[in-house]
């Protein structure tokens, strides 16, 4: 709309709003220099931005990230470590459901996932995975969810989410080489403590890396594999198999670096990796050798 100015002269009209046309507006961004009404505009330090540049100011901005090179949060909830504790939780339900009762060794689910070596050999890969979810009794779920929750919520803190569940995993893996190649090639071995191992391993290496004395995670450690020998029934190879794996696992995220950070998060997902192919080869080889035992009905 334009009217008479000073001596008659005609004021140009108002520009519009960028974002909303039917808007005319005196004001604009101080960094675009665009024309935005008064509900497009954000305070900054000089003078006020749009909404879009400050969106984009802030998209520029590095993300904090921690040591591992994980995404920092400013309120972390573990929600791997949850995650991994139901999936447990569910896995034991569905035994127990399919068994009729706590004592779920009879559960169809619970023998196909048992980790046998020979089976395993015998082309039965889900049991390597799969056996680190199942857990013999009540107590073996509780002393292995407790662990978990008091363990893996610092290492999730520390790592990230997407390493921390890495980690596990190729604990997981490292525990089931070390029973293929270790155990007897008939012994069923159940239970998540093998993975469980391995955070107590990265647990260790992260004090080091902080400069903090690791001794009460090792003597933790010490103290279990005791246990492992004393008790019958107990995997110890399975435990040691996951505290080298999840040990290696997460030296490699902390200790291997490049020329820069992003490089260093690179090479750190190479040495997770590395390890869990290792695993995975250690398993295949050992499946291999014990594939001529087989005997076909």
């Amino acid at each position: 709309m334009t009217g008479p100015g000073w001596g008659g002269a005609p004021v140009p009209p108002l520009p519009a709003c960028v974002r909303h046309p039917d808007r005319p507006t005196g004001l604009s961004c101080t960094r675009c220099d665009r024309p935005a009404c008064p509900e497009c505009l954000r305070p900054a330090a000089v003078g006020q931005h749009c909404v879009e540049c400050v969106a984009q100011a802030a998209g520029s901005i590095p993300r904090a990230r921690t040591m591992a090179g994980g995404v920092s949060r400013t309120v972390s909830t573990p929600v791997v470590t949850y995650a991994l504790m139901a999936l447990n939780i569910l896995v034991f339900a569905l035994t127990a459901a399919q068994s009729g009762g706590l004592a779920n060794q009879s559960s169809s689910l619970f023998r196909s996932w048992q980790l046998v070596p020979l089976l395993v050999a015998d082309g039965d890969v889900v049991r390597i995975l799969g056996s680190g979810f199942l857990h013999s009794g009540i107590v073996h779920l509780a002393v292995n969810m407790f662990a978990l929750y008091v363990i893996g919520r610092d290492c999730e803190l520390v790592l990230g989410r997407s390493r921390y569940l890495a980690v596990y995993v190729v604990a997981l893996l490292g525990g089931a080489a070390a029973v293929m190649w270790l155990s007897s090639p008939l012994v069923a071995t159940v239970g998540a403590s093998g993975a469980v191992f391995g955070l107590l391993g990265a647990q260790a290496v992260i004090l080091v890396r902080l400069r903090r004395s690791p001794t009460p995670v090792l003597v933790v450690i010490g103290l279990n594999v005791v246990l492992s020998i004393a008790i019958p029934g107990i995997s110890l190879w399975g435990h040691l198999g996951g505290l080298a794996a999840g040990a290696a696992a997460t030296a490699a995220v902390l200790f291997v670096t490049g020329s820069d950070a992003r490089r260093s998060r690179r090479l750190g997902w190479f040495g997770i990796a590395g390890v869990g192919l290792l695993a995975l080869a250690l398993i295949g080889l050992r499946a291999a050798t014990l594939a001529p035992t087989l005997v076909v009905g």
